[in-house]
């Protein structure tokens, strides 16, 4: 028997939904038989997207971006330095394997 592929949802429909449902102009149980989706899985959605909404207004987490874009150009320069270390290292290793065998 073969295995049935779970259902991924991209961020924007889920962000649709959460909004139809803060509306509330339908039920949670009319938009879980309109969409197809479990009404506990909804549940979940409005709640991680209750949740965070405080971090939207947060200067904290502009900061926090920042920081981590610059780790990122660290560790990115970093990756590039060792790149260039080692296609200049492995050239000269194998032309010196070679005259030690020879």
């Amino acid at each position: 028997m073969q295995k049935q592929k779970r259902k991924q949802y991209t961020a924007e429909f889920k962000a649709q939904i959460v909004k139809e449902i803060l509306k509330e102009e339908r039920t949670v149980s009319q938009l879980s038989a309109e969409y197809g989706i479990h009404s506990s899985q909804l549940y979940k959605w409005r709640d991680q997207a209750l949740a965070g909404l405080p971090g939207l207004f947060d200067d904290q987490s502009e900061k926090a971006l920042a920081e981590k874009e610059a780790e990122w150009q660290k560790e990115r320069e970093a990756l590039y330095a060792e790149i260039g270390r080692l296609t200049t290292f492995f050239p000269w290793l194998e032309k010196k394997s070679r005259t030690l065998f020879q």
